[in-house]
Order: C-alpha cells, then structure tokens, then sequence
C-alpha cells in the first residue's frame, strides 16, 4: 500500500483492485501517465495536477489512462466554458447558501450496504422565486466536490434518490433543455464520481416526458442506472436497504432534517440569515474566460414535500409502465 491508499481499509483496497484496477505497486506509474498528457491540451488551464487530485479520475475511469485523461481535461474545460458558475464557489456564497439550506442536496450522514454515500433531492421544495437551477446545481457540485475528498467514496461511489412527490407541471416546465444539458455535463461528463444508481420516486408522467429532452445529450452507456420507481417502494429497497433510507422513502430511520448537511458546510448558525464566514471548500479549479448565465433569487420561506409514502398518487398503470423498475439512465 503506498501513501496514496493511507486510511482505507484492507476491504476497500481488494475492492479498488478487483473493481478499477487499481494496483499499489504501479500507481505513481499510472498517475504519471495521465500527467505527461496535459500537454496535449495547452487550451486549457490545469489548475491542479497533483497525485492526489488525479488519482480521484483514475478511480472514475476504472485506470483506463486515456478515459481518466479525458475526464480530467473535461472537469477543467466545463469550469472555463462555465465561470461564472464558479465565481465565489464556496458554501456561503448567497446563491449556493439558500440552496443548501432549502435541502439542495441532502446528504445522509451513514453510507449504504456498499458503502456509498447517499444524496436525496425532494423536488417539490424547489422554490424557483428563490433558488435558481443554476444555483441548486452549483451547491450539488461544491458538496461533490467536499465529499470527493475521502478516498472511501471515489471508490464505492454515491447513490442519488430524487422524490418527485408534489413537483407540480409548472416547476417541471422550468426545466429546459439547456440546463438539463449543462447538469449533465456537469454530473456525466466533468466530475469524478461513481454513480452507482440514480433513483425516481413517485415521478408524475411529465417527467418521463424530460427524458426525451435529455436522451441526445446521453452517451449509449448512460441508460442503466437511473431507476423509475413510481409508488414501488419494494423496488427501491431490493436496490438500498431500508435501514440506510429515512421514513419518507419507508426506511427505518427517522425523517430527514434538511439542515443535516447544510450545518456540516456552513456551521451550526446556517440558518441566520447574516453572511456566513465558515467556508469548508473554497476551491475554484477554474480559468478566467467569458461566460454568461442568468439568475433569479428572491427569498421565499421553503415548503417541504410530503413523505413519499403519504404523498404518492401516481401509480404504474397510470404512467403506462409495468411493475418493474425501469432502468433509464447512468451517470458514471
């Protein structure tokens, strides 16, 4: 074990071997390799290069130097196309914060069976005369961006479950293709995370209808991990035990408090509505080009969805779906 691998356990060595490849006696070599490739690139800015750093896209990419490479260079290339999105890209910045405190995302504190971390996004509190998408997007990436930093989670990899409960037509209609793209190029295309299962609960029929919006910005492979799985609450257990989920999704744990990781990122005063000076990210891995994208923020008090189990109505034969979950699409 080198000093890269240092705080893993002996189980999650075997697993980054057996799984990604990855090899103790080589992996400075491996590194090495995908470094020697940045001068391929000279239009763009590799703000950070370091062993650490690159390790976490080898991880994404299973060692496959090239596919690594790519990742890395696109990561860079996403945050100069995008600089505004990463202009004061920290937990207090006011866009990001509201986020955060509005439950954009949650973050469950314990891991499930496989050791992935958890994120949950209740749809129906996406107040949009408050956050705009942008920003929600923004407070994903920078909590990504925290949670990437432990070793255990680039190899086991995070799960995302997305209560659609409540998210009425009006909100959905605010999803255009344009920045369905960008979050897909931000989440599929530029980020070095495993995706291990995107999950749907409780989506109305006008979500399904979004998948046709972002079916062209899919690559071939990225159609196996997201799940629908309407009222079938079974389904998502047979994926993700019900002792790692909270009550709204009929896990045994108690109802999820929005502020869990909101605190962890802003401190134990998130919700006074002054400047907040704890920061725990501040890392902006960006190069300064033009770019523009529009916000909308004006505070609104946030309205929490109802627990899945009590809300949903819709069921399979109304979305014309069997009773299987349905796979239909990944991020990896």
């Amino acid at each position: 074990m080198t000093h890269l691998q240092a705080g893993l356990s002996p189980e999650t060595i075997e697993k980054a071997r057996l799984e990604l490849n990855e090899n103790p006696d080589i992996l400075h070599q491996d590194i090495q390799q995908v470094r020697d490739m940045i001068i391929t690139r000279p239009d763009i800015g590799f703000l950070r290069t370091d062993d650490a750093f690159i390790l976490r896209f080898l991880r994404a990419r299973k060692f496959h130097q090239t596919e690594a490479f790519r990742l890395l260079a696109q990561y860079f290339q996403y945050r100069q196309l995008n600089l505004d999105m990463f202009k004061n890209f920290k937990a207090d910045d006011p866009g990001i914060k509201r986020a955060l405190t509005d439950g954009f995302p949650g973050v469950l504190e314990n891991r499930d069976h496989c050791g992935r971390k958890i994120l949950l996004l209740f749809a129906a509190n996406w107040d949009q005369s408050r956050n705009s998408f942008i920003d929600i997007l923004r407070a994903i990436l920078l909590s990504l961006e925290v949670l990437i930093e432990d070793q255990e989670l680039q190899i086991n990899g995070f799960i995302l479950i997305i209560d659609w409960s409540n998210f009425s037509f009006k909100q959905a209609s605010k999803l255009t293709p344009s920045i369905l793209k960008l979050a897909i190029e931000g989440l599929q295309d530029s980020f070095p995370a495993r995706f291990g299962g995107v999950h749907f609960v409780n989506q109305p029929w006008y979500i399904h209808a979004l998948y046709t919006l972002i079916k062209p910005f899919l690559k071939d492979k990225t159609r196996k991990r997201i799940f629908l799985h309407g009222n079938n609450l079974n389904s998502l257990h047979q994926l993700i035990h019900p002792e790692c989920l909270p009550s709204e999704f009929g896990g045994t744990l108690p109802p999820y408090d929005m502020g869990t990781w909101a605190r962890t990122l802003l401190g134990p005063d998130y919700s006074d509505e002054n400047e907040y000076t704890h920061t725990s990210y501040n890392a902006m891995h960006v190069k300064h080009t033009s770019s523009n994208l529009e916000r909308e923020a004006s505070p609104k008090p946030m309205k929490r969805s109802q627990s899945v189990v009590e809300a949903g109505t819709l069921k399979h034969e109304d979305l014309g779906e069997s009773e299987n979950t349905q796979p239909l699409l990944a991020l990896d």
